[in-house]
Order: C-alpha cells, then structure tokens, then sequence
C-alpha cells in the first residue's frame, strides 16, 4: 500500500517555475515507478512525466519535454516535478501516480495522490 500527497502547486506567472511535490508513505515506495499526470477543467487526465523505480530512465510528454524534469528521492520516499518555461496551456491539477511497472497509461497506475492545482497566468 502507497500513500501519495502532492505539494507545490499555485499560481504563477507565464514563463516562471513551480516544484511539485509528491511525498509517499509505506515501505515499498523505491519499488514503484512514479508518474506525474495532469487534468485541465472538462478535459482528460493525461500522462505529464513518468520515472523508474531507480530513477535511472525517464519518459516525457513531448509537450513537455526540454521545460519539465521528474526525479526522485528514494531515501526521502517523494518524487518531483521541476516545472520551467510554464505557459498558460499547463494550468490543470497536477496528480502523482505509482504504478508497477513503468507505464504512461493512467488506467494502469495503482495508487494516485489528490491533486495540486497548477495555475499559470498569461
């Protein structure tokens, strides 16, 4: 069993930087790949950034891709979101997700965080 709470979201301007957060609770945290996924009002949940258990391969979104970096901490069992260059079209709440294994497909996730809203003026 995992338990996932976000942080780090908030209201920022078009071109500044916000780090989400995702800390989890339960022992077996450094088995799970993490993935982050994000869902704007009236619109799909969809896949953002994704991470391997061991942190040594990562997989973006190419609407993404160059702004956003995942990693993870496994000693400090939260995994991250550095979010540079945000432009108006990344306002959505942002959820993280465990899933065993590495996948992009939400259905396929196990355990999901709440949700921190991410909102980017322009």
């Amino acid at each position: 069993q995992v338990q996932l709470v976000e942080s780090g979201g908030g209201l920022v301007q078009a071109g500044g930087s916000l780090r989400l957060s995702c800390a989890a609770s339960g022992r077996t945290f450094s088995r799970y790949a993490m993935g982050w996924f994000r869902q704007a009002p009236g619109k799909e949940r969809k896949f953002v950034a994704a991470i391997t258990w061991s942190g040594g391969s990562t997989y973006y979104a190419d609407s993404v891709k160059g702004r956003f970096t995942i990693s993870r901490d496994n000693a400090k069992n939260t995994v991250y979101l550095q979010m540079n260059s945000l432009k108006p079209e990344d306002t959505a709440v942002y959820y993280c997700a465990a899933a065993l294994p590495l996948t992009v497909v939400a259905g396929h996730y196990d355990y999901w965080g709440q949700g921190t809203q991410v909102t980017v003026s322009s």
